[in-house]
């Protein structure tokens, strides 16, 4: 998938996925950096888990799995399995858990890539 194909799914999951943002959001969204989409992913994330989005949480798991780059092996398997913990946990209904992980990543994410 191509840096733009990503930025427009972004675009649609950000703003409703239906294809009618306004033509500046998606503007916004394909200026972002392929560091700035992972963290808006992630905020995306814990959104969700603060409306109790079950549905919403599970597929940006899925979309932050489908994003790991497995050419550099041992981070991408640490970072699948945090994932699939944080999917159990929403299976389990443990909420808390996979947000605060989340939230971790985060502002790590944030901090090592100087975003906000």
């Amino acid at each position: 998938m191509t840096t733009e194909a990503t930025q427009r799914l972004a675009a649609r999951k950000m703003y409703g996925g239906d294809g009618s943002s306004p033509a500046y959001m998606d503007q916004e969204v394909l200026s972002w950096s392929p560091e700035k989409i992972t963290l808006k992913t992630f905020d995306l994330f814990l959104l969700s888990g603060k409306k109790n989005d079950i549905n919403r949480m599970n597929r940006v798991l899925i979309e932050l799995m489908g994003s790991l780059n497995f050419e550099y092996e041992e981070p991408a398997t640490r970072l699948y399995r945090i994932y699939e913990f944080c999917q159990r946990c929403i299976m389990q209904r443990n909420y808390d858990t996979p947000i605060k992980i989340i939230q971790e990543l985060r502002d790590t994410w944030a901090k090592a890539h100087s975003l906000e």
